[in-house]
């Protein structure tokens, strides 16, 4: 199920939405004031700093100065 991120044409709220089917979002208002004149936002994701030098696999001779290029993983 995706979460849609909208933006209230009337007051300028954004809040995102959990939409089970496309059916769902004819019905959606803004929580803030009620309306149902909407925009759906462009949705970005967000990567945690430093998660790709953690999972980075080692070489296992410990030679390679680049270890997730190594042709020994």
């Amino acid at each position: 199920m995706p979460i849609y991120e909208y933006k209230c044409d009337d007051c300028g709220t954004h809040f995102e939405k959990l939409v089970r089917r496309s059916s769902d979002t004819p019905g959606l208002e803004c929580p803030s004031c009620g309306q149902k004149h909407l925009t759906q936002e462009l949705s970005t994701f967000a990567a945690r700093a430093g998660a790709a030098k953690a999972e980075m696999p080692s070489c296992p001779s410990g030679r390679c100065s680049n270890p997730g290029m190594c042709g020994m993983n």
